[in-house]
Formats: C-alpha cells, structure tokens, sequence
C-alpha cells in the first residue's frame, strides 16, 4: 500500500475517534456510489453530517481544505444524496470538512473542522 493510502487511513481514524468523542453517531465509513466516496457519514443532533477528511504531510504547497475541487464537491454531494435515498433518511444535511496534518513529531493533528464547509465554496 502506497504511503499516501495509509496516511489517509490513519487520517480517517483519527477523525473517527474525534467524531465519536464529540458524540457524533458514526453511520458508515466510506460509503461509495459509482465513482464518489464520502469519507464518513455521522448523526448528530437530528442531522446528517457528511465529512470529508482531507490530511497533508504538509501544509507548505497547499492548505488540506483547498484540495476539496469543486469537482470532488459535486462528487461528495452526488454520494450523499444516494446515500439519503438509499436508507430513506429525510433530515437535515450538513458537509463539514476535516483537515489533519502531522505536528513537529510528525504525529497526525487534527487542524481544523470546518462545519457547513461547503457553502463557504463557490461550487458553481
């Protein structure tokens, strides 16, 4: 497994354990319609949350949350709706984005989780 595939492994627990400490309801871990994945999709608070993970190793080219393209934004969009129809759920759905990177140890951070993230994105 390539180097980046773990990191984002690793990436994606650690914001599952941040998830759940903070009493979100993890409902499922890389869900996937046709070419989309949405990292994690949680409950909370009587909304759906999807939440797309994004780490670096570093934050020197590019900040993790300005990864998320406008393409990769209508990716997740077009997963989640799938994943609303598919287990007839009705609620409220928010798009948070979680960026991690590694601390001077080079142990993975969580930096930032940016709620409702995808409306501060000009996605047209």
């Amino acid at each position: 497994m390539a180097d980046h595939n773990d990191l984002g492994k690793e990436a994606e627990n650690l914001a599952a354990e941040y998830l759940l400490k903070n009493e979100y309801k993890i409902l499922v871990r890389n869900f996937r319609f046709k070419k989309n994945e949405v990292d994690i999709i949680a409950e909370k608070d009587n909304k759906i949350i999807v939440i797309e993970v994004k780490a670096r190793s570093t934050d020197f080219f590019i900040l993790p949350q300005e990864a998320v393209t406008k393409s990769k934004i209508k990716a997740i969009v077009l997963a989640a709706n799938h994943f609303m129809e598919e287990f007839n759920k009705n609620q409220e759905v928010r798009f948070d984005i979680i960026t991690i990177l590694p601390d001077k140890d080079k142990k993975l951070q969580i930096t930032e989780h940016i709620e409702d993230a995808f409306e501060a994105f000009d996605a047209n």
